[in-house]
């Protein structure tokens, strides 16, 4: 455990024998550490470091109000688990949610990012830019599970079966192969650990709304830390959104695997390892 400036403490981890630090920010936002087996099969290169951001699954929350999830909260909690494990600088590893964050620490703390790998994020455009696409991706990829997904959204009460069993019919979507696909988000959702903080999820959400994307994208044109972007290709989002990103970057280069979708790694760990330690 490492604990924060304001006293949450949050669930930490450190694995792997390689010579180079490499920190993780896994996705949500509002859910839990989901990279156990990039941890192991990335623990040749790296030393690899994990951690459950605040609220979520075995990571303290706190009940005070909105300002503990803001997105400079969540900086500031990088920095503190970046403190905590004594890394001066480190490769910098975000998927989806988490490779916002992690774009935003680096803006925010260039100097202690040696790497940054960007990993199925959706740019600092809009969210109109792609989220009527995913919309509409999101239940064409349902299948015949449509039909379980509308019952289980108008069901009146909640509950932890329930809200699992919503995760993995969601998560699901996220894998190209449609015949692996459940199976593969029912791992993702074991452990299950508490459930989606919904909080977090909507107060961050909200907070990379209201982001300036041309002010982001002003300083993104100014960042002197080399970056990889990697895409699936069969990812729901449009990868069109990161485009702006990508274009702003100085330094970087973009990897798309063409049969991954939203979790490449679990699909083409090939090229998805050589994407970040190539």
């Amino acid at each position: 455990m490492i604990t924060t400036d304001d006293g949450v403490r949050l669930w930490t981890r450190r694995t792997g024998t390689g010579a180079e630090p490499l920190m993780l920010c896994h996705g949500g936002p509002g859910i839990w550490d989901t990279f156990g087996d990039v941890a192991a099969g990335l623990g040749d290169r790296y030393t690899v470091h994990r951690w459950d951001q605040r609220g979520c699954g075995r990571s303290q929350g706190l009940d005070g109000g909105p300002e503990a999830y803001t997105l400079d909260r969540a900086v500031a909690d990088l920095e503190a688990v970046r403190r905590g494990f004594g890394l001066e600088r480190m490769t910098l590893l975000g998927h989806s949610w988490g490779a916002y964050l992690a774009l935003r620490y680096a803006l925010d703390h260039p100097g202690r990012v040696t790497r940054l790998v960007y990993v199925s994020g959706v740019g600092v455009g809009p969210e109109e830019g792609w989220r009527p696409a995913y919309a509409e991706n999101f239940l064409r990829a349902l299948g015949p599970r449509r039909r379980r997904w509308e019952e289980l959204v108008a069901l009146p009460e909640p509950s932890a079966a329930r809200e699992r069993e919503q995760c993995v019919l969601r998560w699901a979507t996220d894998f190209a192969d449609p015949d692996r696909a459940l199976q593969q988000a029912a791992r993702m959702a074991t452990p299950w650990c508490g459930g989606v903080h919904t909080a977090a999820n909507r107060l961050l959400g909200a907070a990379m709304r209201a982001e300036d994307p041309a002010a982001l994208l002003d300083r993104c044109a100014r960042l002197d830390v080399d970056t990889v972007v990697v895409d699936g290709a069969l990812d729901l989002r449009p990868r069109s959104a990161v485009d702006s990103l990508v274009a702003a970057l100085p330094r970087v280069r973009r990897v798309t695997l063409p049969h991954a979708g939203h979790m490449p790694w679990v699909e083409d760990w090939a090229g998805f390892r050589e994407a970040v330690t190539g």
